[in-house]
């Protein structure tokens, strides 16, 4: 992946970033998750910008696998600034004493997972969250954020734009509701932390992100998309995607990360988003269908598709002004993120 010219192009937009990067000036990060989509181009991104302002840092990334972690990360994998953690969320492993910033992005993501196994979705995200909380309370802690989700808003019935205290409904007779209560529940452990123990910690609450480092054979709906686009096949909806809700792309919420890290309220929750992408998953399939397809595809609904795996439908039109005092600004809309996307796979695919 560290050869795609698209990753190249996303990092040295991040180090170019007007950030107060003098902060992390010969610090260790922690980044939990680090094979993931978000986790992994974090490591990418924080490695870039040690070479491009020569902070002297130390990278270390939480990871369940080794073997995976050192194929997700490429040529990195021998970048002295890096080091890999094995262990997983819910038994952490030994710590090192000094760790000054922590980027907690571990969480499963898929749907079906969520579905299958709530109990072990619950457990990972907030006894995980909790023992990392309890881990930076003992050390001289500079930042800490956690990557909540918009899922966390719950069911939402209107299209007014939803700042940070605004709630909709949970239900909690669903087991796929597993993963938005579980991010309230941590986004409520990182405020009570940094209330009660002084803990600097921060939740930035993320609408669905994507970019390089999505997997062509990855079964997210943005990632079907590209590949029906580009395949010249269908899109077929397992719902009728009326839920309305806006989207990321991968560079800008790494930069949306740092700026939190490093800007950010302790005990504060911030939004990241990209209003210009607002909008439903039937009408972002018929945008892919007409600007990646050129109209060679149609988008349709399975009529027998299994809707229980997907959040109920919803608007989540996020308001973004409280992140924006901070200095972040998202930039581009669905059509250049999917382009970018499908230049990505292209370059994965013909290697």
């Amino acid at each position: 992946m560290t050869d795609s010219a698209i990753l190249k192009d996303d990092l040295q937009w991040i180090s170019a970033a007007d950030l107060p990067w003098d902060k992390l000036r010969g610090s260790t990060v922690l980044v939990t998750g680090a094979t993931g989509l978000i986790g992994m181009t974090t490591v990418h991104a924080l490695i870039a910008a040690d070479k491009e302002h020569d902070l002297g840092l130390h990278v270390l990334a939480l990871v369940r696998s080794r073997e995976k972690a050192e194929r997700v990360l490429g040529n990195e994998k021998e970048n002295p600034a890096l080091s890999f953690i094995e262990g997983t969320m819910e038994a952490l492993p030994a710590l090192p004493d000094k760790i000054d910033y922590w980027i907690h992005t571990a969480c499963p993501t898929a749907s079906a997972f969520m579905t299958a196994h709530p109990v072990e979705v619950i457990r990972t995200s907030v006894e995980g969250t909790c023992g990392l909380l309890e881990e930076a309370r003992k050390r001289s802690t500079s930042g800490f954020v956690f990557l909540s989700s918009m899922e966390a808003f719950g069911e939402v019935n209107t299209e007014d734009l939803l700042d940070e205290k605004t709630l909709g409904n949970v239900d909690l007779s669903n087991v796929r509701s597993c993963y938005p209560e579980s991010k309230r529940m941590c986004e409520m452990l990182c405020t009570s932390y940094a209330r009660e123990y002084g803990v600097p910690a921060m939740n930035i609450r993320l609408a669905q992100t994507f970019g390089p480092g999505v997997a062509y054979s990855d079964r997210r709906v943005f990632a079907m998309m590209t590949r029906n686009a580009m395949n010249g096949e269908d899109i077929v909806l397992a719902t009728k995607g009326t839920s309305r809700h806006p989207y990321l792309y991968t560079a800008q919420a790494v930069t949306a990360i740092l700026t939190v890290l490093l800007r950010g309220v302790p005990g504060e929750t911030y939004n990241a988003a990209n209003p210009d992408t607002y909008c439903s998953i039937f009408e972002m399939g018929e945008m892919v269908a007409e600007q990646l397809a050129g109209g060679r595809i149609k988008v349709r609904v399975d009529e027998n598709g299994d809707a229980s795996r997907y959040p109920a439908p919803s608007f989540l039109n996020m308001d973004i002004a409280k992140i924006q005092k901070l200095g972040w600004a998202p930039a581009g809309d669905l059509v250049w993120m999917y382009k970018r996307l499908e230049a990505y796979l292209k370059e994965e695919m013909g290697k």
